[in-house]
């Protein structure tokens, strides 16, 4: 580490202390998170598009079709977490890297369990599988470590739309992979997680590969220098108080945002099966749906620097029940309504995933950076969880159309602690 810590001082403090050249690595890193986010989109689609059903194929029960989202998200949490903590210790490139390939091998695990039809290595390679997807969420602060902060939440968003290519081409190759699968005498179900293999893999050669000088480490020791060139302020206690808060509301809006959105996700493929849709639509629905979580991303990006973090979590909080009603009372039968609400719902956790990350960097520092990032990814992961785990029993004894009234209305509890944000801060500013 001391060696580390060395080259550091000597290699990226000499060439990139200097506005010009840390922009010029800014859009060199956001070149290479684009082109590693393509293949991660391609990856994480497969997962959400049938994982729930070939897991309903294997066990023969609508009520345990929640768990696949349920495992894969569980998997994600513990990947976060790893990922966070290699990030911080040995920079963004070993840590995505490791993240992406491990996410691989669980896809090919996934194949292997098709093909023999066995639960347990199913449950066990959709654990490992969910290091691909954390790894693709957690990609997205990589554009951010040398970003103004005028600019994060902007990088963040340049990071996401660059899924939307993959995760939106994942779905609607369902049928051709299908059909590739079965050429090889491997289940159809399982055909999407040959190409979740493929992408997942390289995508983390890509940040193996060009992910250098890791913007991570120069970051840090930037933030070490200046760290080194000040005197201590009488007002770090208020500041560490202060970002306490941020990281506490950020969490919030990006946690509500994910059990909503996966609960529902999760059970829309086996709520068109049931009513007679086919692959083909289902792939139809969900690719949409992921691009509504990705495509704005840009725009979104942009409206969070300009118009503001609080202003679109309460969006996101709107947006995310307008699509609970509208999944309630959409017919079975039509595609069209479903589509409204599924991209309803994509666009709703787009708010809340953008602006919750850019609260969260704004209020950590380079220091203990990514490892707050990954347990705060571990617990977005952990609450999909739990959202993917309850939405199968509460469709298998309820319906459909609760499973999205909750989660539509569950949405709302963003508003009042954004408002519970502001109130604090407006009374600590009124006293000092």
């Amino acid at each position: 580490m001391s060696h580390e810590l060395q080259r550091i001082k000597e290699i990226h403090l000499r060439d990139y202390d200097s506005p010009n050249m840390q922009r010029r690595l800014y859009k060199r890193t956001l070149i290479i998170v684009v082109i590693s986010q393509i293949f991660g989109g391609a990856g994480l689609a497969a997962g959400v598009t049938v994982g729930a059903l070939l897991a309903q194929d294997m066990l023969g029960s609508e009520s345990f079709a929640g768990v696949p989202a349920a495992l894969l998200t569980l998997g994600s949490a513990v990947a976060a977490l790893l990922v966070g903590r290699i990030s911080q210790r040995y920079g963004r490139r070993a840590g995505l890297a490791t993240g992406f390939l491990t996410g691989g091998i669980g896809a090919i695990g996934v194949v292997f369990a098709a093909v023999s039809h066995s639960i347990v290595l199913l449950f066990a390679s959709l654990l490992i599988y969910g290091a691909g997807t954390a790894t693709n969420l957690q990609a997205r602060y990589a554009g951010t470590d040398l970003a103004a902060p005028t600019q994060r939440a902007t990088a963040v968003s340049i990071a996401m739309v660059s899924t939307t290519f993959g995760a939106v081409a994942g779905p609607n190759l369902v049928d051709v992979m299908g059909r590739f699968a079965l050429s090889l005498g491997i289940p159809a179900l399982a055909g999407p997680f040959i190409l979740a293999a493929a992408a997942f893999i390289l995508a983390g050669l890509v940040f193996l590969a060009f992910l250098r000088p890791d913007p991570f480490v120069v970051a840090k020791a930037i933030a070490k220098a200046k760290t080194n060139q000040s005197s201590p302020s009488d007002k770090t206690t208020k500041t560490i108080t202060s970002n306490n808060r941020g990281i506490l509301v950020g969490a919030t809006v990006m946690i509500l945002t994910q059990i909503v959105m996966i609960a529902i996700m999760t059970m829309t493929p086996i709520h068109m099966k049931h009513h007679g849709h086919g692959l083909g639509e289902i792939g139809l629905v969900i690719g949409i749906h992921i691009g509504a979580m990705y495509l704005p991303s840009l725009v979104t990006g942009i409206l969070v620097d300009k118009v503001g973090r609080t202003a679109m979590s309460y969006a996101s909080g709107g947006v995310l029940l307008a699509a609970g009603i509208v999944a309630a009372v959409a017919p079975a039968d039509s595609i069209l309504v479903l589509i409204i609400a599924l991209s309803l719902l994509g666009l709703g956790w787009n708010f809340g995933l953008i602006s919750g990350t850019a609260i969260i960097v704004d209020a950590t520092n380079p220091a203990t950076r990514a490892k707050t990032q990954g347990t705060i990814d571990v617990m977005i992961a952990l609450a999909g969880a739990s959202g993917g785990a309850l939405s199968g029993m509460v469709v298998a004894h309820s319906s459909y159309a609760t499973l999205s009234l909750a989660g539509g209305f569950l949405s709302l509890l963003l508003i009042p602690v954004v408002i519970w944000s502001r109130n604090r801060r407006k009374v600590e500013v009124s006293r000092n």
